[in-house]
C-alpha cells in the first residue's frame, strides 16, 4: 500500500511539472515558424525549468557559458549593456531597459559566466516595446504605457532621443489644449472634434498655432527613422541572441519599428529574427508595396492598428501629398495573410490617447496583458490543487 502511495504521489508530481511547463510555453508567444529553429515549447519557458537543476548546473561551466551565450546573446549584459559602436545619422541618445526580467520567476536560472557578468533572464522569446514621446522629464516615461504588457517573460523598453520626444510632447499638449479651448467655445464636445477640423479647411485659428508642433514633429520624425536603422543593425548583429523578437511602439515608436523592419528587409540574413510587430497609429505611408516588402522579415503576424478620426495625426501630414495614404488613419490593403489590420476607432478618440488606453488596445490587438497572465496562472494552480492524491496541509 506504501508503495503505491509514493507511485501516485511521483506520477502526480510529473503531471503537475509537465503542466507548468506548458505554462511557459504559452507564456512565450506563437510558435516560432521560421525563428532559427528553435523549438516553439521552449518559447518563453526558463532554462532551469526545461533541462533541469543538474543541466543548468552544467550550462555554468565555461563551456556552457559559450553555448548559452550564443542563444541568449549574453557578451556583456544583452540587450541592456548595448553600446553604439556606429552611429546611424545624427542619434544622440539609444538605449535598452528592461520592462521585466524573469529571475525572480520560479523556473529562471542565473548563470555566472568566468569574468563575473551575470546572465539573467533567460527566455527564448524576447519583447521590445517602444514609446512615441515623452510627457515629462521622469524615466518612468518610457516604460508607464507598457506596464500592462506581457508579450514574454523577458521584456525591454527602447530609450531613445528623449530631449527631442519631451519637446514633441510639451508641443503636443499645447495644440490639444488649445483645440479642446476651441472646440469648447464653439460649444461642441471633444469626441466631436475630430469630425470638425477633418473637413476640406483646417481652422485658421488652429494653422497659427501650427509652428509650435510642426518643426518638433518634424524632428523627432526624421531622428525616429535613423533610431529604427539602428536598431536594425542591433538586431542583424545578434545581440539578442539566436531568439526570435517581437517589436510593439505607438506613434513615433511604431515608425522606428517600420524602419527598422524596412532595415532590414533591404540585408541578407534578415530572416528568422522577428517573430511579431505591433504599430500603432504609425506615422508613415500606408502604400501596400511597402508594407509587402516588411513580411520577408516578419515571420508571425504585422499588426497596423489605425485610428480613422486621429485628428492630430491628420493635421501633421495636412501638408503632404501622403495625408491621404497614412497607416495610422487606415487599413494597408496587403494581400498577405499575416499582414492584419486593428481598427481602433472606437478605442481611441485621438492620437494623444494611445498611451493611456494600451491595455485594452493590447487586448484587442492580440497581445497578453499581465492581468490575463495572471489570470492563466491562478486558474492553472487551482487546477493542479484539484489533481487526485493532492493533499492540502
Amino acid at each position: 500500500v506504501e508503495k503505491k502511495e509514493v507511485s501516485r504521489r511521483q506520477r502526480n508530481k510529473k503531471i503537475k511539472r509537465y503542466a507548468w511547463i506548458s505554462l511557459a510555453t504559452i507564456g512565450g508567444g506563437a510558435v516560432l515558424g521560421l525563428t532559427g529553429g528553435l523549438a516553439a515549447p521552449l518559447i518563453g519557458a526558463g532554462v532551469g525549468t526545461i533541462l533541469g537543476g543538474a543541466s543548468a548546473a552544467a550550462l555554468g561551466s565555461t563551456a556552457g557559458i559559450a553555448i548559452i551565450g550564443s542563444l541568449f546573446g549574453v557578451a556583456g549584459a544583452g540587450l541592456t549593456g548595448f553600446k553604439m559602436k556606429k552611429r546611424v545619422g545624427e542619434i544622440e541618445e539609444f538605449a535598452f531597459g528592461y520592462l521585466t526580467i524573469s529571475s525572480s520567476e520560479p523556473d529562471s536560472t542565473v548563470l555566472t559566466s568566468p569574468n563575473k557578468h551575470i546572465i539573467t533572464a533567460q527566455q527564448l522569446h524576447i519583447t521590445i516595446a517602444i514609446s512615441g514621446w515623452l510627457s515629462d522629464e521622469s524615466e518612468d516615461n518610457f516604460t508607464k504605457p507598457w506596464k500592462s504588457l506581457y508579450s514574454s517573460r523577458e521584456q525591454y523598453y527602447l530609450r531613445y532621443e528623449s530631449v527631442y520626444l519631451l519637446e514633441l510632447g510639451k508641443a503636443m499638449e499645447t495644440i490639444l489644449s488649445f483645440a479642446v479651448t476651441m472646440a469648447a467655445q464653439e460649444a461642441l464636445k471633444y469626441t466631436i472634434l475630430s469630425g470638425i477640423i477633418s473637413a476640406i479647411a483646417w481652422p485658421s485659428s488652429l494653422i497659427t498655432l501650427a509652428s509650435v508642433i510642426d518643426n518638433p514633429w518634424g524632428v523627432c520624425c526624421r531622428r525616429s527613422a535613423e533610431v529604427g536603422k539602428q536598431l536594425a543593425e542591433v538586431l542583424l548583429s545578434r545581440e539578442q541572441g539566436q531568439r526570435p523578437v517581437t517589436l510593439i511602439g505607438f506613434s513615433l515608436g511604431a515608425r522606428v519599428i517600420y524602419y527598422c523592419l524596412r532595415e532590414m528587409s533591404q540585408r541578407e540574413g534578415c530572416e528568422g529574427i522577428i517573430q511579431d510587430a505591433i504599430l500603432l497609429g504609425t506615422p508613415v505611408t500606408g502604400n501596400p508595396a511597402d508594407w509587402d516588402k516588411l513580411m520577408r522579415v516578419v515571420s508571425g503576424k504585422l499588426i497596423n492598428g489605425y485610428c480613422r478620426g486621429d485628428w492630430l495625426l491628420k493635421f501633421l501630414y495636412r501638408t503632404l501629398s501622403v495625408a491621404s495614404n497614412v497607416a495610422g488613419l487606415q487599413p494597408i490593403q496587403c494581400k498577405n495573410r499575416r499582414m492584419c489590420n486593428v481598427d481602433l476607432s472606437e478605442l481611441v478618440g485621438g492620437h494623444s490617447e494611445y498611451p493611456e488606453k494600451i491595455e485594452i488596445i493590447l487586448k484587442v490587438v492580440g497581445v497578453r496583458t499581465r492581468e490575463e497572465m495572471q489570470d492563466f496562472e491562478s486558474r492553472l494552480k487551482k487546477s493542479s490543487s484539484e489533481l487526485p492524491g493532492n493533499v492540502q496541509n
